[in-house]
């Protein structure tokens, strides 16, 4: 598969794939234990993503044009389960740390839109030490939507709470990830959900999670069609389930 997947113009940082149906389906399970939706709701948020045609091109467009990955394709992998998470709990405040190129970012306005569009509005904060991050947040994947450029330590000490969800992925050394839930403790609501996307890698949030008395799972991905054998989520609620009516 690299040797097919090398001579192309597809990916560069970040690569997109989509999720195996066996680990679709596990992923929708475990969203539905953790935000106490029915699975087959979950499901049903999950299918909403993967065939939103709209936004798939928008983001195999805009890789096109702005990376000149002239192969993209767009597959949403474990940010379906983010996806999922959102439209299912109806957060007000989703920070997210490490924009890139704002793929992760327009699912998760995609997700807020919708919720928005059933009463249930809420909006997007993310971070990025890169000036040029973020560069797929247009049209409408720009409403309700904040970057803050800088280091992000720095730029999480600027925001108002409470956060409802909040999503690690900007430096994934270990010591950086700590100091991100540390600071971002203080401004989360009384029910929310940290999102960890360097959990296949360090134990910072379940070590985190475990110091402030928050369950703790992990979701490992399982790629379609892909050499990569996948990364996957680390999920902290503050409670199960986090019952959102």
């Amino acid at each position: 598969m690299i040797k097919e997947w090398a001579p192309k113009y597809t990916e560069n940082q970040n690569f997109y794939y989509d999720l195996a149906p066996q680990n679709r389906s596990y992923l929708a399970s475990l969203v539905s234990i953790i935000t106490g939706k029915p699975v087959e709701v979950v499901e049903g948020y999950i299918r909403e993503l993967t065939e939103d045609e709209a936004l798939r091109e928008h983001i195999a467009t805009g890789l096109q044009f702005g990376l000149a990955l002239s192969d993209a394709t767009v597959g949403f992998g474990r940010r379906e389960g983010w996806y999922a998470i959102i439209r299912s709990f109806k957060p007000r405040m989703v920070v997210e740390t490490g924009v890139h190129q704002g793929v992760g970012a327009c699912v998760i306005i995609s997700a807020l839109l919708r919720n928005g569009e059933e009463g249930h509005p809420g909006v997007y904060g993310g971070t990025d030490i890169d000036p040029a991050a973020g560069f797929l947040l247009s049209g409408p994947y720009a409403e309700g939507a904040q970057v803050l450029y800088g280091d992000s330590l720095e730029s999480l000490a600027t925001l108002d709470g409470p956060i409802d969800v909040f999503i690690n992925d900007s430096d994934h050394s270990a010591a950086y990830e700590a100091a991100e839930y540390k600071a971002i403790e203080p401004k989360l609501a009384d029910r929310s959900i940290i999102l960890g996307d360097n959990s296949h890698v360090t134990t910072e949030l379940m070590n985190f999670a475990k110091r402030r008395g928050r369950p703790f799972v992990f979701f490992r991905e399982d790629p379609i069609d892909h050499w990569y054998p996948g990364a996957g989520i680390g999920i902290s609620p503050s409670a199960i389930p986090l019952d959102s009516n």
